[in-house]
């Protein structure tokens, strides 16, 4: 049984928003949505392992100085999906003016943190979206830090989204034994990816046919294995693959092979 953290995929919607005089405007609604909940089920389905869901909200707020330790003491594979550097790398405690020049401000570095529990063994899932690798407009900013040690693949200097309305598709490498071919035959399109680049340390297991750039590739660091899926689990990219058939077998397999199972 796997204990699992997965951070982000989690959305708030307010509006529609109305302007009932030149003066005032106001939003007339609320909505939060938790875009990770076919992840955390896929994951779920067989009873074996369990899985917290975090909005990054929560990942930023509410881990103070020694909270994140425990978290990967606790947990057995971290997921990050949709969770900008920032997050990691910023507190809120860098901005209570309260505190400027009464003590040094720092805080323990989650990117260190999380770089030294997979080389001790942690695994770790990174999956695609606007604020992934590289993301819009850099604000993924994953390949600026130290995430590149342990990620499976290279990201770009600039903007990453590659994305169509009809949708890419995708191509198993012919020696990833551990996802069969007809694993993927019937995916449907996804809308979008981050764009990334193979690098050494690491094996591509999946393709996009389209373009050929990774789809899915692994990597051993350490004692750790390491996953990335350029793709969102969620919607948008990923508004008919959570509805696929072969969804929670494809991520049960993805969980099995970080967790030390397969080749």
């Amino acid at each position: 049984m796997a204990k699992v953290y997965y951070v982000g995929d989690w959305a708030v919607l307010t509006g529609p928003v109305f302007a009932e005089t030149p003066f005032y405007h106001g939003p007339k609604g609320l909505d939060i949505f938790n875009y990770g909940k076919w992840l955390k089920a896929a994951l779920e389905s067989t009873g074996e392992h369990t899985v917290a869901s975090v909005p990054t909200w929560d990942f930023y707020n509410k881990l103070g100085p020694g909270d994140y330790e425990a978290i990967l003491a606790e947990h057995d594979v971290l997921i990050f999906s949709d969770v900008d550097a920032k997050l990691f790398q910023l507190a809120p405690g860098f901005f209570d003016r309260s505190q400027f020049g009464k003590k040094i401000l720092t805080f323990p570095d989650r990117i260190r943190l999380t770089v030294e529990a997979v080389r001790n063994g942690k695994g770790v899932m990174f999956l695609g979206g606007w604020y992934s690798f590289t993301g819009e407009l850099g604000k993924g900013g994953w390949g600026r830090t130290r995430l590149r040690e342990i990620l499976p693949v290279g990201c770009l200097d600039f903007e990453d989204l590659v994305e169509s309305t009809e949708g890419f598709s995708a191509q198993v490498a012919d020696d990833a034994a551990w996802l069969t071919a007809d694993a993927l035959a019937s995916m449907p399109p996804v809308l979008g990816y981050n764009k990334t680049v193979p690098i050494d340390a690491s094996r591509v297991v999946a393709t996009w046919s389209e373009t050929g750039d990774p789809m899915l590739a692994v990597r051993e660091v350490g004692h750790g294995r390491v996953l990335a899926y350029t793709s969102d689990p969620a919607p948008h990219w990923g508004c008919n693959f959570v509805f696929w058939p072969g969804y929670n077998a494809f991520w049960l397999r993805c969980l099995s092979w970080v967790l030390g199972n397969g080749l």
